[in-house]
């Protein structure tokens, strides 16, 4: 009876130590998958998130100013007036740089390709206003 129960026992001790050992492995299959969930949690929060391209904010003063004022020449190409849009024609102007383009639009410009009335024919408009629609003009040309 002895041997009986030393071999219940030894038997009892080896299952416990299997199963013991089966746990651990799930326990450390458990923590590790619970890690590994974590982890990719806090990497998709943590992430940081590229904000959108921020919209170019749309020149509404010039935009207005161009087509009450300024689109009547220029839409028509009326005395040399270019275009908004054609890249051609506005290309070597915009490279005199934005100052000349300026300049020409407030204090007016005779030259060989066209003529501008200062400020287009409209004494009314503000140097900002004028400047606005130059820019808005040059955004859909380049």
């Amino acid at each position: 009876m002895k041997s009986s129960t030393l071999l219940l026992s030894v038997l009892t001790l080896a299952s416990v130590t299997l199963l013991g050992a089966c746990n651990k492995k799930e326990a450390e299959k458990k923590e590790a998958d619970a890690s590994a969930t974590s982890a990719s949690a806090v990497a998709t929060v943590a992430a940081p998130v590229a904000p959108a391209a921020p919209a170019a904010a749309e020149n509404v003063i010039g935009k207005t100013i161009y087509g009450k004022t300024c689109s009547m020449c220029h839409a028509a190409n009326v005395a040399g007036a270019p275009k908004p849009g054609d890249k051609a024609d506005w290309s070597p102007r915009i490279a005199q740089g934005m100052d000349v383009l300026y300049k020409h639009a407030l204090e007016g410009f005779n030259g060989t390709k066209g003529q501008m009335p200062a400020r287009g024919g409209a004494p009314n408009l503000s140097d900002e206003e004028v400047k606005a629609t130059v820019d808005f003009m040059v955004a859909q040309s380049r």
